[in-house]
């Protein structure tokens, strides 16, 4: 049975709104999609909840236009300008010798019970990047595997409350409910990362129109990330300052000139600044040399921040470059050259059915991965912003439900705040009564012919229990 997802990147300089149908089978086909400049958002941040919300309202309500479907619950990125990474560590016991979802649910709340995650910060995300079971070490998937005892490393990515608050209000008064929100360099991430460069270790840049970020991703699970408070727009600021000219002619310019490698002697006219009717002769060596001096100082500041994370040695598939500013001719051989000889590529959305041409842009990388990320392309297990478990296990145990759901009624706030036993199976959320502890499941299970009266004894003890 399909359903209907939408998917919305929250950027400084646009939103942009997808919406795709997803099958039994995960696979995902785009059906619309909606383009608004962006208002009230600054460097990542929302700054006029209002504004934010006019254009999150127009992006989804042209993607409705096209796509015909009038979904309201969406996937919504988040920026990296305030979010914050730490690591943590559970250790929990097996009861039963085999490792069930429950299990590793557990030992993850335990990670983040563990974590020393201050007050004004709300946890996105809860990634586990290594298993240890009894004495075994680096264990890919602990699931069914046999053990009294099991530690899980974590990555906790975090965010300021008060950012993701006034993210939730600006899209709670577009009329739309929330699903999911995702750091933004993750989403980036699960649209353009291969399964070698998973393996190998890869970086993720992703230069926006006001900001970049980077992501650290090694083995299982992102281990890093930063955020850098420069993008595209700042060349186009830098150009009308040191060109005098008005600033649409500055992105022209740089759309039209910005070359990284080719340096030309040639000259051209733009208007000057307040008085149109005059204009300016330019060398092109001028135009060169102002995008080259910011971009090679975001490019500096990045490396230095990877050098800072202590895990650079382990990103054996080099760095993967993203977003509207790695169109700028040339900007592949100058991070080559600035990371050290890494090995670097651009990278776009990877094509899914019925993408629009326009979303094949580098620019539109996160909001493919926030469908991606909806349609169970996550980390194999995570913990989401609303504590739910994601995990790409298609089946189950009615044991371990019922185990989860018993957990969350004998655990207390006080025991346990951070935990939650929802459970999503690859990237679906069901909260219907039937995921419940409740009294129809009894009923359907299965009994052989004279048992019935047994099944209703049960069903009664659990009305006392209850």
């Amino acid at each position: 049975m399909s359903r209907t997802i939408l998917a919305i990147d929250i950027g400084s300089t646009k939103v942009a709104a997808v919406i795709a149908e997803v099958d039994e089978y995960n696979s995902i086909k785009v059906t619309g999609h909606g383009i608004a400049r962006s208002q009230g958002v600054k460097k990542g941040v929302i700054t006029n909840i209002e504004l934010a919300a006019k254009s999150i309202k127009k992006a989804v309500n042209d993607a409705r236009r096209i796509s015909g479907s009038n979904v309201s619950a969406a996937t919504v990125s988040i920026s990296n300008a305030y979010a914050k990474s730490q690591s943590s560590t559970g250790i929990v016991n097996i009861p039963n010798k085999d490792i069930s979802i429950k299990e590793i649910k557990r030992a993850m709340d335990t990670a983040l019970y563990n974590a020393n995650v201050p007050n004004e910060y709300e946890v996105i995300h809860v990634l586990p990047y290594n298993f240890k079971v009894d004495d075994q070490d680096l264990i890919e998937d602990p699931f069914g595997m046999n053990a009294t005892r099991m530690e899980v490393d974590t990555n906790i990515i975090i965010t300021q409350k008060s950012s993701l608050s006034n993210l939730k209000k600006a899209v709670r008064s577009a009329g739309l409910e929330i699903e999911g929100i995702v750091l933004n360099s993750y989403a980036s991430a699960i649209a353009l990362m291969g399964e070698d460069e998973k393996e190998l270790g890869v970086a993720v840049i992703d230069m926006g129109g006001q900001t970049s970020s980077m992501i650290m991703h090694i083995g299982n699970s992102i281990r890093y990330n930063d955020f850098l408070g420069v993008g595209s727009n700042h060349i186009t600021n830098d150009l009308s300052m040191a060109l005098h000219t008005p600033l649409n002619v500055a992105e022209s310019v740089k759309r039209t000139y910005g070359n990284l490698i080719e340096i030309s002697s040639d000259t051209i006219d733009l208007p000057v600044i307040g008085d149109e009717n005059n204009k300016n002769s330019i060398s092109l060596e001028i135009v060169h040399s102002v995008i080259l001096a910011r971009v090679e100082e975001a490019l500096i500041l990045l490396s230095k921040s990877m050098d800072k994370s202590a895990i650079k040695e382990q990103i054996g598939a080099g760095i993967i470059l993203t977003g509207g500013m790695t169109k700028l001719e040339g900007i592949r051989e100058l991070a080559q050259a600035i990371f050290h000889g890494m090995p670097v590529r651009l990278g776009a959305p990877r094509g899914l059915g019925g993408l629009f041409e326009e979303l094949r842009d580098p620019s539109y990388s996160t909001v493919v991965g926030l469908l991606l990320y909806q349609a169970g392309k996550h980390t194999q297990y995570e913990i989401d912003n609303s504590r739910e478990l994601l995990h790409h296990k298609e089946h189950i145990a009615e044991e371990d439900i019922k185990d989860l759901e018993l957990s969350k009624k004998r655990h207390t706030p006080e025991t346990q705040p951070k935990m939650s036993p929802k459970v999503r199976v690859d990237g679906i959320s069901d909260n219907n009564d039937r995921n419940e502890i409740g009294y129809d499941m009894f009923k359907d299970l299965p009994h052989p012919e004279g048992e019935e009266n047994g099944v209703k004894k049960m069903i009664n003890w659990v009305k006392q229990l209850f």
